[in-house]
């Protein structure tokens, strides 16, 4: 956690003398010679895959990171949002030693465990819905997006799933059927597996049918009833739709209100199932245990992942009882439930509600915002600050009034920000997210945007 600040030193990133901060500390530039040496290894031996920044992580603690060469920085990724309790959370270490030291796995799904009981029953009180419901375990979201629609299809034995442009719900391939964040992610792997079908996402700022909210009376979510419906896509060929409460990959989208209970109408006059995929947004990270609970409405499939392992590879998906596969076999894993990572995710849920993350999600979310909005006002470039709780963004634009997209700019943001020691991560075209792990106090969150400060006036500088 932070500690007090350090004297005052050169800083790395600008070669003037640096103000003093709480808690970050640069030895070196970022990277530094450590890490340039394990970055190099790196490029040369692993597939190529998404890279954000340079940044060779040692050990962490709370909301810090400490890379190779002893530089402390101030994380404000989560780790892409699987970090909620904070890095090396006491509780969390301590159930994963015990349950390590008397069995990690057996045989996965085919014999029974108590701690699986023990955290699906946990999982199924905290997920909405007064309904009888049943857990399935998995080791990822994309694996959590597949079960949910296997499931979808199985039981409704129609050929279609809807999605929203812009989405994201994993790479395997029935997953990257329904995401569509970005072309590079689509590039190459087409035939996608059939069915998919994507309507625009409601996106107030930048609204696809050039409305204004309310007026519009939720044309984004009615469109599906009035044109797609009457078009393209018979309703009753439809299983499912899966849908992010909170658009994550795709830009940090909130959609307005009352949309997800238009749009849930919709789906129940034709007995199409609601998905609702909680792997990023899920586990406090909105202030509540899901952010649907922020919409009023209940979704029959829920998904997760990330947050709820605290840190080790597991999700799961919730689903109405009558919704389960009749006969064994139709679905299944390996390592779905690993002990191990199911005594991590007790002890993540025990420490959520012990020290009261999600009250904390939602005030020091509220407070980020604000400070964001501060930022706001004194950078043209900002077009718009966004977020529930602790999962919040900005989207950058070259003109307010055009709002075209900023993508340099943004992308110049972040290399200045990891400069000055603090950990970010891009979406959306030209936004960043600013997700810290949810025992984020109030001073770190001020010395994240003392730093985000510094970046956005660097970044100025190189335009």
């Amino acid at each position: 956690m932070s500690q007090s600040a350090p004297p005052p030193k050169a800083d790395p990133a600008s070669g003037a003398a640096a103000a003093p901060r709480r808690g970050v500390v640069l030895k070196t530039p970022i990277p530094g010679p450590k890490a340039q040496a394990v970055i190099a290894r790196d490029q040369k031996i692993l597939m190529t895959t998404t890279k954000t920044a340079p940044v060779v992580a040692a050990s962490g603690e709370g909301v810090w990171i400490t890379d190779v060469d002893g530089n402390r920085l101030l994380d404000f990724s989560s780790a892409v949002g699987v970090n909620n309790v904070g890095y090396a959370h006491p509780e969390i270490v301590r159930a994963v030693r015990e349950q390590v030291g008397r069995l990690s796995h057996f045989a996965g799904t085919d014999y029974y465990y108590e701690n699986q009981v023990r955290l699906a029953e946990r999982i199924a009180g905290i997920v909405p819905g007064t309904f009888e419901k049943k857990i399935f375990f998995t080791n990822s979201g994309t694996e959590s997006a597949e079960a949910a629609l296997k499931i979808a299809r199985w039981q409704r034995q129609r050929p279609i799933v809807l999605g929203l442009l812009g989405a994201f719900h994993g790479r395997t391939m029935g997953a990257l059927s329904m995401t569509t964040s970005k072309p590079v992610q689509r590039a190459r792997y087409a035939p996608f597996v059939t069915g998919g079908h994507h309507i625009p996402a409601p996106n107030c700022y930048r609204c696809p049918y050039k409305l204004e909210y309310p007026s519009c009376d939720l044309y984004c979510a009615k469109i599906l009833k009035e044109l797609y419906f009457q078009t393209s896509i018979p309703p009753d060929d439809v299983a499912a739709m899966i849908v992010e409460p909170v658009m994550g990959e795709g830009g940090y989208i909130v959609p307005p209100k009352g949309w997800h209970q238009a749009l849930k109408s919709i789906l129940d006059e034709h007995g199409i199932l609601f998905i609702d995929d909680e792997v990023q947004a899920g586990i406090g990270r909105t202030g509540r245990w899901f952010a649907i609970e922020h919409h009023g409405i209940v979704p029959d499939i829920l998904t997760m992942a990330k947050a709820i392992g605290g840190g080790l590879p597991m999700g799961a998906v919730s689903l109405r009882a009558d919704l389960d596969f009749p006969v064994p076999g139709a679905h299944s894993n390996t390592f779905g439930g690993n002990l191990v990572a199911a005594a991590a995710a007790l002890a993540t849920l025990d420490v959520i509600e012990k020290e009261r993350l999600l009250e904390n999600a939602r005030v020091q979310g509220a407070y980020l915002l604000g400070r964001l909005r501060e930022l706001q006002a004194r950078y043209e470039e900002i077009g718009d600050v966004r977020g529930l709780g602790l999962m919040t963004a900005t989207e950058f634009v070259r003109d307010r009034r055009t709002k075209e997209p900023a993508v340099r700019f943004r992308d110049h943001v972040l290399e200045e920000a990891v400069r000055r020691g603090l950990i970010l991560l891009p979406c959306g075209r030209s936004s960043l997210r600013y997700i810290p792990p949810l025992v984020v106090r109030r001073e770190e969150v001020d010395e994240g945007i003392e730093i985000l400060d510094a970046a956005i006036a660097a970044a100025r500088a190189r335009e």
